[in-house]
């Protein structure tokens, strides 16, 4: 798909890619063997708007609209996969505070977060929840002046490096019975303990499991109305298949602008392999999907800006991107021979991380019974 940007929206993405590449790329190879990243990279990339771009300007966004949200995920998937993810976790965070917390909360728990401050983190799933928000087993009890937090979450990206988190709880007081609330947490005022993680795919992006013994909560730190959490959640689901899509296909057309340099300058027989028929078809293939995936991404960007629930576009292009941006992967593998498989070389970690996209915020199984109950009408889910 080829999308007709803005004069800024062009100028906006080659400062951008210029510098990502000058600035961040470099720090990558470090940062993953570290499994984190600087708060001074997201400071760094606050300035473009990925620090809470789409939020209104009162509370320090820049109202991107999706289009310009949709290029940039690309953009950030293109240059690191872990960046990618950190920073949509990291936008969740801000969208839910923004848009339900009150003044305080938003001076503690938003202001921070958007100056890069502070890492952020969203305590949401649980080792038995699956795709089920609601079998988690976290409990936050009602003790009077605060609640008391008790449970484990797992799979949290940022959560090594969080100090601020937002927690998803089964709420036990006089006026919710066992109803899930959200609530926000200082780790200075409110210590939880984190275990890193140590996965195959998105190694920087500070993936752990976070644990919560006798955690008091002051009342102040509730997000919202008790019981309320589902609702409140779900409304950023789509944000983030929208950016998990994008960011797909960013490393799509990097693993295939690797492949297409790659064919024209490895020379074998005395010829570029490029002139193999079979490695033509390997660049023309993983064209066709990375453009399918551009397409059906920006598709869903354009549901969302017209204020469309996009329920089945978002659906759809996070469930073909993910697998589609893999597969263009395996077959940059196959272009690039053992060269691929070189740890210091970006082929590998991009094959890993394409992998990566595919169970966050939704499994393919689980999008594709979100589109057939669009599609049909009739829900196989429950």
């Amino acid at each position: 798909m080829s999308v007709v940007f803005k004069q800024e929206q062009s100028d906006l993405r080659d400062s951008i890619k210029k510098y990502l590449g000058k600035e961040v790329e470099p720090l990558i190879r470090e940062s993953e063997l570290a499994h984190g990243i600087s708060l001074d990279v997201f400071k760094g990339l606050s300035a473009f708007g990925y620090q809470g771009g789409q939020l209104p300007e009162k509370d320090g966004g820049f109202d991107l609209d999706y289009m310009t949200w949709a290029m940039m995920m690309e953009e950030l998937g293109y240059a690191w996969g872990s960046l990618r993810t950190s920073v949509s976790t990291t936008n969740a965070y801000l969208r839910t505070v923004s848009t339900y917390g009150t003044a305080d909360q938003k001076e503690r728990f938003l202001a921070p977060a958007m100056r890069s401050e502070r890492h952020v983190a969203n305590a949401l799933s649980e080792a038995h929840g699956a795709s089920d928000p609601t079998a988690i087993r976290t409990k936050a009890e009602d003790k009077g002046d605060h609640y008391l937090l008790n449970g484990e979450k797992t799979w949290i990206t940022n959560g090594h490096a969080s100090t601020l988190l937002l927690v998803l709880a089964r709420t036990l007081s006089a006026t919710c019975d066992g109803k899930p609330s959200i609530f926000l947490l200082d780790r200075t005022e409110s210590p939880y303990q984190t275990s890193i993680i140590d996965k195959m795919v998105v190694k920087a992006s500070g993936t752990s499991s976070v644990a919560f013994m006798d955690v008091k909560v002051p009342k102040a730190n509730l997000l919202g109305e008790e019981g309320a959490a589902l609702k409140m959640a779900l409304t950023s689901i789509n944000h983030a298949k929208l950016n998990m899509a994008m960011g797909s296909t960013g490393l799509a057309q990097r693993a295939l602008d690797m492949s297409i340099d790659y064919a024209k300058s490895r020379v074998v027989f005395g010829k570029p392999i490029g002139a193999n028929q079979l490695i033509q078809k390997h660049i023309v293939d993983m064209t066709v999907r990375t453009h399918a995936c551009r397409a059906l991404g920006y598709a869903a960007a354009e549901a969302l800006q017209r204020g469309e629930p996009a329920r089945i576009e978002c659906s759809i292009a996070k469930l073909y991107a993910t697998a589609a941006a893999h597969e263009v992967a395996h077959m940059a593998l196959n272009v690039h021979g053992g060269m691929g498989y070189a740890c210091d070389f970006p082929i590998e970690r991009i094959f890993r991380d394409t992998i990566g996209a595919t169970i966050p915020d939704g499994t393919p199984e689980m999008q594709t019974l979100i589109a057939g109950r669009e599609i049909l009408g009739i829900s196989a889910i429950r």
